[in-house]
């Protein structure tokens, strides 16, 4: 590509990258494959615990082109997976504490924000998990509750009725929320491109335009990595490629390529902030399976999101268009759960920008982070649509453990549960659209003030 404007609404609005096309070194310490943000947070750790070290980062296209710089701006506290190690007894003591890392981790990208001048509009706003049926409202409230009982802060976890969700925030459907203050809304292009900046001023090579497409061990025992720019040898290997892992040979299957679609309006007036609230830049989402989120931008845009689905043999697409049809969906969606966005008398509201990405997603459904210490290879992801906090954290994790260093980040759950290839076509697809069925019917007879019924009971049980 030659044009990355297109890529989202946060490309658009920075100025178009300055591509860092030397030549790739012959030989480096530490190889990355993927310059997102798991890629560059194990730069930046590794860089600053041993700055000897030799790194390079390895991206096909540019800085931040995957999902790091096309998601929805959400820097959570939590990730995929913490809600059944919270609910399980026998897991419960490992799920506190990761899920006490990954709050630590929203100050942690703050810290590292302040310290290195990095503005990427951070605003710690919280989330607000709005019930939008009578079903959502009772499994939030079980939920606020069990955290309790867990030890976890009324402060940082509560319930707001729906007289008090409706002051944060006007939607269709309001039946009250579920709040967290560890969530912050971000600018996602800015924090990559920021973070890549800082890499290269502590001596970090990232080098665009060079994919890699394989990597193997020679005879003298090195790693060999073979790129669209020629060879390059390595004593350490990380992979931080998400849903473009079956891009390198050997890694079919591992990581499924899940797409997620994500409106931008113009600047909103004052009178429709007015109505739609957000005066912290909370983010929001509304409980259902089929997942949306959305964000309030510093420039008073609102930004909006959804999960669209998979593409038959994980097909991936570079860029996907405003017009396109599960874009659109997406734009629907919003104005349909926002009323402000269609009352004629607050004006017209414009969406300017629509586009989509891909996430990983491991047949598991959680993250994981792994180092061979005998292969010297490694490799971290399956964020599934929630890794611009969790990337952090599996950085510093991945650091400490290519360093040798034992530490609390090594022991966490994530390390080592590696998760089983996916099935080959057609039950990959089968199974993903089957998925999105049930969710989509759960959802749909929740709206009703129906029971999920079966539906439900599938959905969770395909996705754990």
């Amino acid at each position: 590509m030659d044009n990355y404007r297109p890529v989202s609404f946060w490309f658009d609005s920075l100025d178009d990258p300055v591509l860092d096309l030397r030549e790739p070194p012959a030989q480096v310490d530490v190889a990355i494959i993927g310059a997102g943000f798991t890629g560059l947070w194990t730069a930046y750790y590794l860089k600053k615990k041993q700055p000897r070290l030799q790194i390079a980062v390895f991206e096909a296209e540019t800085v931040g082109f995957g999902a790091s710089g096309r998601n929805g701006g959400w820097c959570m506290g939590t990730a995929t997976g913490i809600e059944h190690m919270l609910s399980v007894p026998s897991l419960q003591a490992e799920g506190i504490r990761l899920q006490q890392a990954l709050e630590n981790t929203v100050d942690e990208i703050e810290r590292v924000c302040q310290a290195e001048s990095i503005d990427c509009h951070f605003a710690r706003g919280g989330t607000l998990n709005v019930a939008g049926t009578p079903e959502v409202a009772k499994r939030s409230q079980q939920w606020v509750e069990h955290l309790h009982r867990l030890g976890f802060k009324d402060s940082e976890y509560c319930w707001l009725d729906q007289a008090q969700s409706e002051k944060r925030i006007g939607l269709s459907r309001n039946l009250g929320a579920y709040y967290t203050t560890h969530c912050a809304a971000i600018h996602p292009g800015r924090l990559v491109r920021g973070l890549a900046e800082v890499n290269r001023a502590l001596g970090v090579q990232i080098i665009e335009k060079a994919p890699v497409f394989n990597y193997t061990r020679v005879p003298d025992g090195s790693l060999l990595l073979s790129t669209g720019r020629g060879a390059v040898r390595a004593e350490k290997i990380i992979r931080a490629t998400e849903g473009y892992t079956e891009s390198i040979q050997g890694q079919q299957r591992s990581m499924l390529p899940l797409y997620s679609m994500v409106v931008a309006t113009e600047p909103l007036s004052p009178e429709i902030w007015q109505e739609i609230g957000l005066t912290r830049r909370e983010t929001f989402g509304d409980g259902r399976r089929v997942v949306i989120y959305g964000q309030r931008t510093v420039d008073d845009r609102l930004v909006f999101g959804g999960r669209a689905g998979y593409y038959f043999g994980s097909k991936r697409r570079a860029l996907i268009p405003a017009t396109d049809k599960a874009v659109k969906i997406v734009e629907a969606s919003a104005r349909e759960l926002i009323p402000a966005l269609r009352d004629p008398a607050l004006g017209e509201t414009v969406f300017s920008h629509g586009w989509g990405g891909l996430m990983g997603v491991p047949r598991h459904w959680r993250p994981c982070v792994t180092f061979d210490e005998r292969s010297r290879i490694g490799w971290a992801g399956g964020y599934t649509g929630e890794g611009v906090g969790a990337s952090n954290l599996a950085g510093r994790i991945m650091c400490d453990l290519v360093a040798g260093e034992k530490s609390d980040l090594t022991t966490l759950a994530w390390v080592d549960d590696v998760p089983r290839r996916w099935e080959p076509e057609p039950i990959r697809w089968l199974g993903v659209k089957s998925i999105e069925f049930f969710g989509d019917r759960a959802d749909r007879r929740e709206a009703n003030n129906q029971s999920a019924g079966i539906w439900g009971s599938l959905f969770n049980r395909f996705v754990g």
